[in-house]
């Protein structure tokens, strides 16, 4: 089994038990975006910025590792074209679960973002992508595939770790790692989260990806810091994500 195999089976383990971020919008929360009340997250804490999106009435968004029904059905509710590319089969049914609630059109797509994606070149005005880097290993491939998938001028929307939550223990009380966190190369760290239930995750500095998003052309426009929302860290106001935001 490769490691988003793994990954797959751990995020729909997640959304059966309860995950928060597999905990879909209500009907409410619907109605009140399409009345333009809405908020949507790119990590745990902060709103991403109203004028990180500008007018979204017809544009095409791609929501990247986004399914759970949290963000895309806001999307439409504005009057977005979305699409939205998951590897949980229990987030793509909750995606699925709202759309027929409210009635919108979305296409709804099983895959892995590691792999090329299946769309053609400058498909999008926008990708959202949540926290997801953590569960992939190379970066490169997927910030290629979503600078193609583009159109000039797009925009990409990001939320990311920035590697300290893979320095701690569970407790977030003693460093117990160093980076990177590599569970393919380093067996005590695979076995650390084998025994957390947490699927395979690989740190990534910040600096790593910007200079990666970069190299494939992008520009950095805008970021700000997030915290854990809960915990050690989070009481010590010690930022553990960040939001970013870049245009082709």
């Amino acid at each position: 089994m490769n490691y988003q195999e793994i990954n797959a089976k751990t995020i729909d383990r997640w959304a059966n038990d309860g995950w928060e971020w597999a905990k879909p919008i209500d009907h409410s929360q619907y109605v009140q975006a399409s009345q333009g009340q809405w908020d949507v997250l790119l990590t745990p804490c902060k709103p991403v910025p109203k004028q990180w999106f500008g007018d979204l009435r017809g544009k095409k968004i791609l929501g990247l590792a986004s399914a759970g029904g949290q963000q895309m059905p806001i999307f439409a509710a504005l009057g977005a074209e979305c699409t939205v590319i998951d590897i949980s089969d229990v987030q793509l049914s909750r995606e699925k679960e709202v759309q027929a609630r409210e009635g919108y059109s979305i296409e709804i797509l099983k895959g892995d973002i590691t792999k090329p994606l299946p769309f053609n070149d400058a498909s999008f005005d926008l990708v959202f992508n949540p926290v997801s880097l953590s569960y992939i290993r190379e970066l490169d491939p997927v910030f290629k595939e979503v600078f193609r998938v583009l159109k000039p001028g797009g925009s990409y929307l990001l939320g990311t770790d920035n590697g300290i939550n893979f320095i701690v223990d569970e407790d977030e009380s003693s460093i117990i790692f160093g980076l990177p966190f590599d569970p393919i190369e380093d067996e005590t760290q695979r076995q650390y989260l084998l025994e957390q239930d947490a699927g395979m995750q690989f740190s990534h500095t910040i600096g790593e990806q910007i200079q990666a998003t970069l190299r494939c052309g992008f520009t950095l426009v805008d970021l700000y810091e997030d915290s854990n929302g809960n915990g050690h860290l989070h009481e010590l106001n010690i930022p553990s994500y960040m939001s970013l935001y870049f245009t082709k």
